[in-house]
């Protein structure tokens, strides 16, 4: 695939948009339930557990990819049975690297004893993320990558990437195939 100044296009790897949703379900489920235990019955080894697989889970996707990690070979499995909806993984990416910060701050803060309302806070907020992704399918952190780059904060890329609701707002590009088609018709 070429631009219309004859420059090569190339494609960026790929995420299901349907197992991300999945697996940021998954994970907002586990999570949940571990921040219930640590704020209601004052049991705070499973947040401790939990913030710290989180942060393996991320540190896996970010760098080999979702269909590496455990929470992601689980969703891919839940979600074998649809059709893969494929959008670009560097917003993804970028999404899951805050992901990352976040679950390791929380493994430090959790397993050094600090209790009360800033690791409440982060782990609400990495609550609200999951749920915005898993139910509503709006990525934030892919938005914030979106909005980065438009800003000019990091470059823009010049390959074509597949991005859920126009977050990357790239205009496509149609083969020069299918456009030397259309005009004979």
């Amino acid at each position: 695939m070429t631009t219309s100044s004859g420059r090569r296009l190339t494609r960026y790897p790929v995420v299901n948009e349907n197992q991300a949703r999945a697996a940021a379900g998954l994970t907002m489920a586990i999570g949940a339930i571990a921040f219930v235990y640590a704020s209601f019955d004052k049991l705070f080894w499973p947040i401790q557990t939990v913030s710290a697989l989180f942060a393996v889970d991320f540190l896996i996707r970010v760098t080999y990819g979702l269909d590496h990690s455990p929470v992601g070979l689980v969703a891919g499995w839940m979600t074998s049975r649809q059709a893969p909806h494929w959008v670009s993984a560097k917003p993804k990416r970028f999404a899951w690297s805050l992901g990352l910060a976040m679950a390791l701050v929380m493994t430090v803060l959790s397993n050094s004893g600090v209790r009360g309302a800033l690791p409440r806070t982060i782990c609400l907020l990495c609550l609200t993320l999951m749920w915005l992704e898993a139910v509503l399918g709006l990525c934030l952190g892919c938005e914030l990558h979106g909005l980065v780059v438009r800003k000019g904060w990091r470059p823009k890329d010049e390959a074509f990437e597949i991005c859920t609701n126009g977050a990357c707002d790239v205009a496509t590009v149609e083969p020069k195939e299918a456009v030397e088609t259309s005009e004979r018709s």
